[in-house]
């Protein structure tokens, strides 16, 4: 970020936070977010309702997005019901809406101690089992959020809630393969298992679709903030957890089957302690392949992006190299279920 473009932040933070005198003293961009931009800004604020702040982030498009990602907008929003709910979230602050200020809209928030770094995360041995560890936080954290439940007027631009979530989200994946030049068998026969094995629905609530490690901030093994609300909907509460779970997201810590930081009791536990009552989560691991459909499905449309010469991006080719590793994860997944159940 130019000292020009700070200059112009200056300026509008300025008059949307009644401030006598704000400075960017600085601006460095974040690493990580593919599909945002994320840059720390340097402070200096006297009064307003900012007055003393030293640092906040800066949130916009990157030059890659997904095309079911929410924009800043609405994310902004989806941010402020998590705060307002008592969720551990950085304080929206302000929003840009119009991409007047710097050509994309963006908004600032606070900034959130800590790293987000799923390497780190899932090698550190200080995070490990315990009825109060980083696991156990989480789910306290998930049960806060899927208290968020509709009608919301403020939060619309979600759209109609699915009766059934896993038919929804089953319908989006064949869509999205169905837009790729050539056939994934074993994703394609993931989504047939889904839809053969597919449970009751449960009421829908709001969730946030991608809490996983890497998009949640941690310090001294304390949860510090909740990131990266774009693919935030109404959903089946499973949803969530099985995306959690998923093996995709321990990033190799197999052994800590929630998130790569620690048990699924240690989850659960959490979650039922602050929901005041439990999930059925033997249905876990169905809502684990589905996510590890998803993420396969995700990774093979940001891989055609830069193989069909629309965004060239070593970052979006090797991402699309992973969908391999997730059809290998569906096939097993699928049969360590099927296992189970015929040994019960």
């Amino acid at each position: 970020m130019d000292g020009e473009t700070r200059a112009v932040v200056a300026e509008w933070l300025l008059s949307e936070t009644g401030a006598e005198e704000i400075d960017i003293t600085g601006a460095k961009l974040l690493s990580g977010g593919a599909i945002q931009e994320n840059w720390l800004l340097d402070l200096v604020v006297r009064g307003g309702r900012l007055n003393g702040l030293e640092q906040a982030v800066l949130r916009t498009d990157a030059a890659s997005g997904v095309d079911e990602s929410h924009g800043r907008v609405e994310e902004f929003r989806l941010l402020s019901v998590g705060f307002e709910a008592g969720m551990t979230v950085p304080e929206p602050l302000a929003l840009e809406p119009t991409g007047s200020i710097t050509g994309k809209p963006f908004y600032v928030m606070q900034k959130a101690d800590g790293t987000a770094n799923p390497r780190t995360l899932t090698r550190n041995a200080a995070l490990g089992s315990s009825p109060t560890g980083l696991a156990g936080q989480i789910g306290r954290e998930m049960a806060r959020l899927h208290r968020i439940q509709p009608p919301r007027s403020d939060l619309d631009f979600l759209g109609s809630v699915p009766s059934d979530p896993a038919a929804q989200r089953i319908s989006e994946l064949y869509g999205f393969l169905d837009t790729l030049p050539k056939a994934y068998p074993a994703l394609e026969w993931g989504l047939r298992w889904l839809e053969l094995k597919r449970p009751a629905p449960s009421r829908a609530v709001l969730c946030h679709r991608d809490f996983r490690t890497g998009n949640y901030m941690v310090s001294d093994g304390k949860l510090t903030g909740v990131l990266d609300w774009e693919f935030a909907g109404w959903s089946d509460p499973l949803e969530d957890i099985g995306w959690f779970c998923a093996r995709c997201w321990r990033f190799g810590a197999d052994e800590r089957e929630a998130g790569g930081i620690g048990s699924r009791n240690d989850l659960y536990a959490g979650y039922e302690e602050e929901a005041g009552s439990e999930l059925d989560w033997s249905l876990v691991p169905y809502w684990e392949v589905l996510a590890t459909v998803r993420w396969g499905a995700i990774a093979l449309l940001q891989g055609e992006r830069h193989n069909s010469g629309a965004e060239r991006s070593i970052e979006l080719a090797l991402t699309g190299r992973k969908a391999a590793e997730m059809e290998l994860d569906v096939l097993q997944q699928i049969a360590e279920i099927e296992r189970t159940r015929a040994n019960v």
